[in-house]
């Protein structure tokens, strides 16, 4: 059960149902999340903008979308796991791209580096090495992706907290549970995906 009601789009006024009416008319639809936002004008449009911002950057859909389901998965937010599983299909990721991405890696040595980055700065909480930059840097991205990569883990940390707290209801087909460290053919304890 919800923990923050979410607006009727119906129902709403003001600068809230403007953000909604924007919603609809760019995604056919308004999320559930983004209902839930519109309790705060000011949360809703931060999103709207940061997300809008991101998607003019260097990083393409693809990436964006594989930083949000190892973010998701590092977080364990269904709501987002749910979402990102769909718009990355969307976008063009394989099933099994979208797996590979909840752990964090990639057979494409740029987006398996891309990966690995969000990944610890979720688990460094943004506080990577040098070496860990290095590493980035070496599989070819350059300080401007470097500097997306570390955005866009920002907004999918604002949407799985915001998620988590407002126990958002699905509106996205389930994603199906993994377990990462079965999955990534290691031993648990040892897992840097589990």
């Amino acid at each position: 059960m919800t923990r923050i009601s979410p607006i009727d789009p119906a129902k709403a006024t003001g600068p809230a149902k403007a953000l909604l009416n924007g919603v609809q008319s760019k995604l056919g639809m308004i999320p559930n999340m983004m209902s839930t936002m519109a309790n705060s004008t000011a949360v809703l449009d931060a999103y709207l903008k940061f997300s809008s911002a991101l998607a003019a950057g260097a990083l393409s859909a693809k990436d964006r979308e594989q930083i949000a389901l190892a973010v998701g998965q590092a977080n364990q937010c269904d709501y987002c796991l749910s979402a990102h599983t769909a718009i990355g299909k969307m976008v063009g990721l394989t099933t099994d791209q979208i797996h590979d991405a909840r752990l964090a890696k990639s057979a494409d040595a740029k987006s398996d580096a891309i990966l690995k980055l969000a990944a610890l700065l979720v688990e460094k909480r943004g506080l990577v090495s040098d070496d860990e930059v290095a590493a980035a840097k070496g599989a070819g991205l350059t300080d401007g992706e470097i500097a997306e990569v570390v955005a866009n883990t920002a907004l999918n940390l604002l949407t799985n907290y915001f998620n988590h707290v407002a126990e958002t209801d699905i509106d996205f087909p389930v994603a199906e549970p993994i377990d990462a460290a079965a999955s990534c053919g290691c031993h648990g304890d040892t897992c840097s995906a589990a």
